[in-house]
């Protein structure tokens, strides 16, 4: 099965908010939260708590579940304000918000990169 490659280069199915949220045990899917909020806290410098972080179906889902990080993502509204797949392909690529974004997760760009060598 293919990868679904979300706006920002990131795949859904292996974020820890997403896999948290398919949890069903409910001492692990806590122990999976406190995980992310030490990751938030390591990757983007901001202060969370477990009961923050909110269930997510992945950035592109439609009517289900959001992660608040991903409903405000600048990427994630840009990308579908231009109706693109994700932003490897914009004509803009890759712009200052995405680029800032790469400082903190290499891998996206390298994911990205690679989908743009193909169109």
């Amino acid at each position: 099965m293919d990868q679904v490659v979300s706006y920002c280069g990131l795949v859904c199915e292996k974020c820890l908010i997403y896999l948290a949220t398919r949890e069903k045990d409910d001492d692990k899917r806590y122990e999976m939260r406190a995980e992310i909020v030490r990751e938030i806290k390591s990757h983007y410098g901001e202060e969370c708590k477990p009961e923050d972080i909110t269930d997510c179906d992945g950035c592109k889902t439609e009517g289900g579940r959001l992660f608040s990080g991903c409903k405000n993502c600048h990427m994630r509204k840009c990308a579908r304000r231009k109706g693109i797949e994700n932003c490897a392909y914009c004509d803009e690529y890759a712009c200052e918000k995405i680029e800032k974004f790469f400082a903190t997760d290499p891998d996206a760009k390298t994911r990205l990169d690679a989908i743009r060598d193909t169109l």
